[in-house]
């Protein structure tokens, strides 16, 4: 099939954009940059934006780029940019370990890193990062700019805090603290696959117990989110199997997992806690 007929605009600057915005997002403008997610939906008519606003020529948002202490995500990085040494430290290194689960590879090379947050897909790996680390995204409209953290963003499934007027022009990652061990793990029925869960966690080592824990669950539910139920069974404790396997154990009973016509409340909940022992175990 092919998409319904549409306007398509092509602002140069982030001023145009949400200028453009401003017009045509209350009259179903809809915001292009990877389109992996967008696309689709149009060719099969799901989806019939009146106006496309294509990003792509804002060089500004192309920049992958730290500051300090933050690495600045802008709204037009691809996955593919973290399959490099580009980031580092431990958070590089996370974000290395999770962009291979993201889909395919030429999937990797056009969809980005804040289109997926901005769909708020549950499956998600990025939502599921972002919640764990406590990112933050920032927001630009004419009214000015917004800065969120995740857990304000993320209001469920498929749904943000993002108005129509907004354009996500950043995501925003701290940069973790040299020593701090960071592990993933998530589930799919075949390689590429939505995922049916996943858990990102990362925790440092000090004086042989483990300080600063997070542990985050993406998939499960309607949004990702941090598990404090988890996080308050590593906190002060020796890293160890029997540790991380009561960690899982705490997020698996806390969580309110989502049911479908493939997987059951149970099913999730004993997969989250599986993800969540993998992840720790795997956290280097």
């Amino acid at each position: 099939m092919k998409p319904a007929p549409f306007a398509y605009h092509a602002p140069t600057s982030i001023d145009e954009a949400v200028g453009l915005l401003a017009t045509w997002g209350p009259q179903d403008g809809r915001v292009l940059a990877g389109g992996q997610s967008l696309i689709p939906t149009m060719a099969f008519r799901v989806a019939r934006p009146a106006h496309l606003i294509d990003i792509n020529g804002i060089a500004e948002l192309a920049q992958l780029r730290v500051d300090g202490s933050v690495l600045t995500i802008g709204a037009c990085v691809r996955h593919a940019a973290f399959e490099s040494n580009t980031v580092p430290g431990p958070t590089g290194a996370l974000l290395r370990n999770v962009v291979r689960h993201i889909a395919h590879y030429p999937i990797r090379t056009r969809g980005t890193f804040c289109g997926s947050i901005a769909h708020a897909d549950p499956a998600s790996e990025w939502c599921c990062v972002m919640a764990a680390l406590d990112g933050v995204a920032v927001l630009r409209s004419r009214r000015g700019e917004r800065v969120l953290r995740a857990e304000d963003f993320f209001q469920g499934v498929m749904t943000t805090a993002l108005e129509e007027d907004e354009l996500l022009v950043a995501a925003k990652l701290p940069l973790l603290a040299a020593g701090t061990r960071t592990g993933f793990a998530e589930f799919s029925r075949r390689k590429g696959d939505f995922a049916i869960a996943m858990a990102a966690v990362c925790y440092r080592v000090e004086q042989r117990v483990m300080a600063e824990p997070r542990v985050a669950i993406g998939g499960a539910e309607a949004r990702a989110r941090r598990v404090p139920e988890a996080e308050r069974a590593l906190s002060g404790r020796a890293p160890d199997a029997n540790v991380f396997a009561t960690a899982g154990a705490a997020a698996a009973a806390a969580i309110d997992p989502l049911e479908d016509i493939n997987n059951t409340t149970a099913y999730r909940r004993s997969l989250v806690r599986t993800l969540v022992e993998r992840a720790l175990e795997g956290a280097r």
